[in-house]
């Protein structure tokens, strides 16, 4: 079986182009323009990653057998490619979506300039290793760029083992999850003690908690931002997905409901990057829109969350 290998020097490469670009305060962050496809740094490297990933809870998590099923997963990865991707987190708690990614890509006529993110889920030290290593295998990867600790299952135990991983090049970065909007004070604690290079939290229009202690903090200390539930869970489009975009929407360059959700993440100061996931090819497509053109500024954000409340 083919191996791939990423190298980080080829990532920062390809975007040292865009690297001065970056908006990162509040004054600059409604001036991107046009095109221009939004990235982020990596506080401990300041390396440039996509401001949009995408995640694989469920969306993956399917019978790597079923052909049909499979060449839908293989679409919505080149779409993901093709529009600039690169981040992909995934997790042996979602079934086969680790099997299924790695059988996808083996599958891609080039390889794609990926950053592989997993997580450990277990407890104690042998098993999250046994773990590490067959996520490895089932990505068919050389390392992981990013290894997190899911929703802080037995995170002590993990993070000495991810410390001596990245200390031996065997892994880039290590983080720590949480999901749902739990567990923040405990992530809190474990982010002002531990030297973390990412962590991973829920944060949408409408579950906006993590402003209040956990977006700071990670500014604060210097930790990239990962944003799982973007969509809550799909709960936004219930919600709103029936109601009209506001014509506002399109000094954002905003087409759709999933553009304007991503933005809105995207365009806080403290995060790095949002995963969306999805099952559909055309959701694929808008999710990355949103990786392109204008962000709100700070008033517009408020214009955004005033807007959702009045629906």
């Amino acid at each position: 079986m083919k191996k791939r290998i990423f190298s980080p020097a080829r990532r920062r490469l390809l975007r040292a182009g865009t690297a001065l670009a970056l908006p990162l305060l509040w004054p600059k962050l409604g001036r991107a323009v046009g095109a221009d496809k939004i990235l982020r740094p990596i506080p401990a490297s300041e390396e440039m990653i996509p401001a949009i990933g995408m995640g694989t809870w469920l969306t993956f998590g399917i019978d790597p057998d079923n052909t049909a099923q499979m060449r839908v997963r293989e679409r919505i990865l080149r779409m993901f490619f093709e529009r600039g991707g690169t981040l992909i987190d995934s997790s042996p708690m979602y079934g086969t979506a680790e099997e299924v990614v790695g059988k996808c890509l083996e599958r891609l006529d080039d390889d794609p300039d990926l950053f592989a993110a997993t997580k450990v889920w277990t407890r104690g030290w042998r098993a999250g290793v046994r773990q590490m290593e067959r996520s490895k295998l089932l990505w068919d990867v050389e390392r992981f760029d990013l290894m997190q600790v899911h929703n802080l299952l037995d995170w002590e135990t993990h993070l000495a083992t991810l410390k001596e991983w990245k200390a031996a090049g065997r892994i880039r970065y290590i983080g720590v999850t949480t999901s749902h909007g739990r567990r923040h004070a405990e992530l809190a604690k474990v982010m002002e003690k531990e030297l973390l290079d990412f962590v991973q939290l829920t944060y949408n229009l409408l579950d906006r908690e993590a402003e209040q202690r956990l977006l700071p903090l990670a500014k604060e200390r210097g930790i990239a931002v990962l944003v799982n539930r973007p969509f809550q869970g799909g709960g936004l489009f219930d919600r709103f997905a029936s109601q009209p975009l506001p014509e506002w929407a399109a000094q954002i360059d905003c087409e759709n409901w999933a553009q304007f959700f991503l933005k809105f993440i995207i365009s806080h100061p403290a995060v790095t990057c949002a995963i969306p996931a999805t099952s559909q090819v055309a959701h694929m497509r808008e999710n990355m829109g949103a990786g392109y053109g204008r962000l709100p500024d700070a008033k517009l954000r408020r214009r955004m969350i005033e807007y959702v409340r009045g629906l």
